[in-house]
Formats: C-alpha cells, sequence, structure tokens
C-alpha cells in the first residue's frame, strides 16, 4: 500500500462534512475551512451526458448505443437534473421527446458544442469545496495518453462555464492530466487510486510518485492516497482506471471487483488487488469493509477482444444509484445485491451497458455528477 500522510486539519466544518457522510441529513449549506473533493454521494444538482454522435467512434453503431443513452437520460431526468452535450442537441431533444415523458423531459438541459467522444467522466470538471465556495477544476484531457483524439472534448468545460450553464469558480488546471474515471474520494481526505494510471509516463512524465501526491493535496485537500498497484481488465483503454476496479463508498466501505474463475485470465492481478485492498486501513486504523462484486463472464467483440465489463463504472446519485447490466441475470442479479448492501437507503436501477462497452467504457465512464447549486435550470440549444 502506498499511503502519503499530511498534517491532519480539524474545524467545526470537517466535522459538519464528515457527519454528512456518515449519514445525517442537512438542509443548510456545508461552509469549509479547507479544500474538499466531493464524493460522489454527496447532494447532487445534476448529471451530465456528452452524447454519441455520427462523427464519433459510435458511427457505425449509433442507433444500438443511443437506446443505452436513452435509458441512462430516463433513469437520470427522471430524478435529477440532466445536461446533455452534443455538437446538435436538437436532434437529441427532439429524439428524447418522442420517448419520454414530459417530467423528464422537463428536467433536461441541452448545451451546443462539439465534442469527439462520449465520456464524460473523464473530460469534464472535477468539483471541490473549499472556503471561496464551489471550485469546477478543469484538468487536462488527453484521450488517456494520447490514445484517441480529444482536442475537443478537451474544451467542452470552458464552454459550459463560460455559457452560465455550470455554476462555480473556473479553475484552470490543464497543466495537469487527470481523467475523473482515475480518482475516488471519500470527502474526507482520503483519495483512492491506481499507479499504473496516475504515475503512467503517457499522462504527467515529469511528475514522480511524490510529486503526484503533493499535486493530489494541494487540488483535492486531501491526506491519504491509497494506491492499488494491482488489477486490470482486458480491453481498458484507461490503464486500470479505479472506477473500474475499487470504489469508496459511505461508512469505510470499498466495493471492488472479485474473480473466482482461476482459469479466467484475470484471475492473478484481481486476486492481488484484493490482497492488497485487505491491507488498506481507514483513517482509524481498522481494515475497510469490503464487498466483492462479480466479475461478468467473458463478452467480446466481433474481432474476438475481450470486453472491459465490469460492475464497479456504477453512478451514484441522490436517491438512485445506476449500474450496468450485461444480459447476464445471475450475475446482474448479484451485483445489485451487493451494491444495495453499500448503498441500502438507495434504488439499485440496472441499465443494459451491453452496448456501452463496445467502445471500451461502462455507464460511470458516460457520466458526471455534479453537487448542489452546479447545474441551472436553463436549455439552451
Amino acid at each position: 500500500m502506498g499511503l502519503f500522510t499530511l498534517p491532519p486539519k480539524t474545524s467545526q466544518d470537517s466535522l459538519d462534512l464528515e457527519l454528512f457522510l456518515k449519514g445525517e441529513r442537512m438542509e443548510a449549506p456545508l461552509h469549509r475551512t479547507r479544500k474538499t473533493l466531493l464524493p460522489e454521494w454527496f447532494p447532487q444538482s445534476g448529471v451530465q451526458l456528452t452524447w454519441p454522435h455520427a462523427e464519433t467512434d459510435w458511427a457505425p453503431m449509433l442507433e444500438r448505443v443511443e437506446k443505452c443513452y436513452v435509458q441512462l437520460a430516463y433513469a437520470i431526468a427522471s430524478r435529477e437534473r440532466l445536461l446533455i452535450v452534443h455538437p446538435q442537441p436538437e436532434t437529441v431533444r427532439a429524439l428524447l421527446e418522442e420517448q419520454l415523458p414530459q417530467r423528464a423531459t422537463a428536467n433536461i438541459t441541452y448545451f451546443a458544442c462539439p465534442t469527439n467522444d462520449t465520456w464524460a467522466r473523464d473530460h469534464a470538471f472535477l468539483t471541490v469545496l473549499d472556503t471561496a465556495g464551489t471550485q469546477l477544476l478543469d484538468y487536462r484531457f488527453n484521450g488517456w495518453g494520447g490514445k484517441f483524439e480529444a482536442a475537443l472534448d478537451n474544451a467542452i468545460n470552458r464552454q459550459l462555464h463560460d455559457a452560465g450553464i455550470l455554476r462555480g469558480n473556473y479553475v484552470d488546471r490543464l497543466d495537469f492530466e487527470l481523467e475523473g474515471g482515475s480518482i475516488e474520494s471519500d470527502g474526507l481526505g482520503t483519495l483512492l487510486t491506481t499507479s499504473t494510471c496516475l504515475l503512467n509516463p503517457n499522462r504527467n512524465p515529469q511528475y514522480d510518485k511524490g510529486q503526484v501526491e503533493l499535486r493530489l493535496a494541494e487540488d483535492f485537500g486531501v491526506d491519504r492516497v491509497l494506491w492499488l498497484d494491482h488489477g486490470a481488465l482486458a480491453g481498458d483503454d484507461t490503464d486500470s482506471h479505479i472506477d473500474t476496479l475499487a470504489r469508496l463508498c459511505p461508512h469505510d466501505t470499498i466495493l471492488y471487483v472479485r474473480c473466482d474463475d482461476t482459469a479466467d485470465e484475470h484471475y492473478a492481478e484481481l486476486r492481488a488487488m484484493e490482497e492488497q485492498l485487505q491491507t488498506f486501513l481507514t483513517r482509524e486504523g481498522k481494515p475497510y469493509r469490503l464487498l466483492a462484486l462479480p466479475l461478468p463472464d467473458a463478452i467480446y467483440d466481433e474481432d474476438g477482444e475481450r470486453l472491459p465489463a465490469t460492475y464497479a463504472n456504477y453512478l451514484v446519485m441522490n436517491s438512485a444509484v445506476l449500474y450496468p447490466t450485461y444480459n447476464q441475470p445471475e450475475k446482474d442479479r448479484a451485483a445489485k445485491a451487493i451494491i444495495q448492501q453499500a448503498f441500502p437507503s438507495h434504488d439499485i436501477v440496472g441499465i443494459d451497458c451491453t452496448a456501452l462497452i463496445v467502445q471500451h467504457g461502462s455507464l460511470h465512464c458516460a457520466t458526471m455528477q455534479f453537487p448542489k447549486g452546479v447545474v441551472g435550470s436553463s436549455t439552451p440549444l
């Protein structure tokens, strides 16, 4: 285990946040004296989808993947504000108004913007709270280490902020390559990540491990970084994003992917990851509560390449957790039951993501949540 520790910071405001994260309901805004990278289960104002179109890699299967996005749009917009980014959002609006009830479509904001692809998790803002209010941190996105063109996606955040769609202080962090899917925060100063991604020379080669930790501390107010050194999924383009492998949850819980089939190519790496997770300790020096998600049965594309299907790629919302299903009823049900253990007060809603994984991502990769007060209610096109 890698562990980075700064002197502890305590204040009544940080205690307030701890109480919230322990399950207390708070109606008043939280005022903080330090930076806090918000956890996914913090109260939200909305979720972003960057919608697929004919100029993306989805072109050969656009109709199929749009069916998945329509399901996502309904599951989100029936519960929270939905922000849809697309070069020609009028076409998406027409599609959704034809297929979804008015109570959902009335909850959608559309924004016209050129895009390369659809993976909002990795090009969208990361949100921090501090004494100056809500900070929208805009990091450089380079297509997961230069694997894909990303210049248009890398420019989305600034345009959203300049248009007033997202409220908060814009913070330029474009000198540093960082994707939202590569980090997990508990909101209490602990961050979970993988060394194979954040320390990969195709991201920030000028930084060593200590410098990366200092940057994370500076930007996010974290004082503990838990480094996973094992775990990888076949077909993954991200160099092992943490959101494909293990997720921080409330009450010192970690959901993670486990492989029980010794003949599976993932067995050794995921077993080593599990053993490392068992060594991680909470801030109080206790083992984390570990909940194991099944690994989906192998799914292959038309060229025989295994796709990175994972149940860890779920999205936490205010009242629901949306999780990917893969047309594997027994394992889909088992994953739902395990996620329910981590989020007992949430509805656990499955979304068929067999189309989404064809381009090597899943549900969490396609979404980005924003906290209360960030997503406006206007509907520009």
